[in-house]
């Protein structure tokens, strides 16, 4: 019987529609999801990091964007692996998210010392940066959350300049008390394609994870301090530095007090020559 009413003597074409049929009932989640776990990850002191470029992580996000497939994306620096050694909850928190970027310097050197693959950096704000460069071509939504009051709305009138196209849903500060109504001025604002979560390391974290499902948000990205950046209330370190990897060192001039936190990073690769040595094997992880 010839369903597809396609002559015989043409069996190539009756080939070719059949697979067009197939191709139009692909279930495009699970498309998605074959496409994550292809992505390489290299385990530091039991964070899984994604090996993925700046532009493969974008490209990774937006596809997220496009599937509706809600998800969130960490951007772990040393610190922020150095508060999972003894919470193994706050691990899996971390490996739970749809993408893991190794944000810091540190987590390259370590990387390097464990004979762990990779590319470079992709810090939160470069990825934050291209990342609405893409939303802004397709005039996608974006919602601000984080910082001190006024600093959100200054971060958006910058961005809505930058970046001409992209819509800023909403924004609120990191300052309530009950994370309730940040969630309900999300979803009072039409809901959003991304959220941009800037509460600091691990209230973030905690933050998406728990509120990803209740949210009218797609994604939700942990970007720290990003939008005293956005605003100008703080600026980046020099271009020059970052390539170099010495942001931290910028920093530190800026804001003296962070002397304390800063000295996590020689005792981070040292705790990462320790592994290489002997291998831990860390539980909790999902």
């Amino acid at each position: 019987m010839n369903l597809l009413n396609i002559p015989e003597r043409n069996p190539n074409k009756r080939l070719v529609i059949f697979a067009k049929l197939v191709y139009n009932i692909i279930d495009y989640e699970y498309l998605l999801v074959w496409s994550a776990l292809r992505l390489k990850t290299a385990d530091i002191m039991g964070v899984r990091f994604h090996a993925v470029t700046l532009n493969e992580a974008v490209d990774c996000a937006m596809n997220h964007i496009h599937m509706k497939k809600k998800g969130y994306i960490v951007t772990p620096n040393p610190e922020i692996v150095y508060l999972t050694l003894d919470d193994p909850a706050f691990r899996s928190l971390l490996n739970g998210a749809a993408l893991v970027l190794p944000d810091g310097i540190g987590i390259i050197y370590a990387a390097r010392v464990l004979g762990r693959a990779l590319y470079g950096r992709v810090t939160g704000i470069d990825f934050a940066n291209l990342l609405m460069h893409r939303m802004a071509q397709e005039h996608l939504r974006l919602f601000l959350l984080g910082s001190k009051p006024g600093v959100a709305e200054l971060a958006a009138e910058n961005l809505q300049k930058k970046h001409p196209g992209l819509i800023i849903s909403g924004c609120h500060d990191g300052y309530f008390q009950d994370a309730q109504s940040a969630a309900d001025a999300v979803n009072a604002a039409g809901g959003t394609d991304v959220m941009f979560v800037c509460l600091g390391a691990p209230k973030q974290e905690y933050f998406m994870a728990e509120w990803q499902d209740k949210l009218n948000a797609t994604l939700l990205c942990g970007l720290g301090g990003s939008l005293d950046v956005f605003a100008g209330t703080v600026k980046r370190a020099p271009t020059i530095l970052g390539k170099l990897g010495l942001e931290w060192l910028y920093r530190l001039y800026k804001e003296p007090w962070r002397f304390r936190r800063m000295l996590k990073l020689p005792l981070f690769l040292l705790l990462a020559v320790k592994e290489r040595i002997h291998p831990q094997n860390r539980e909790g992880d999902k």
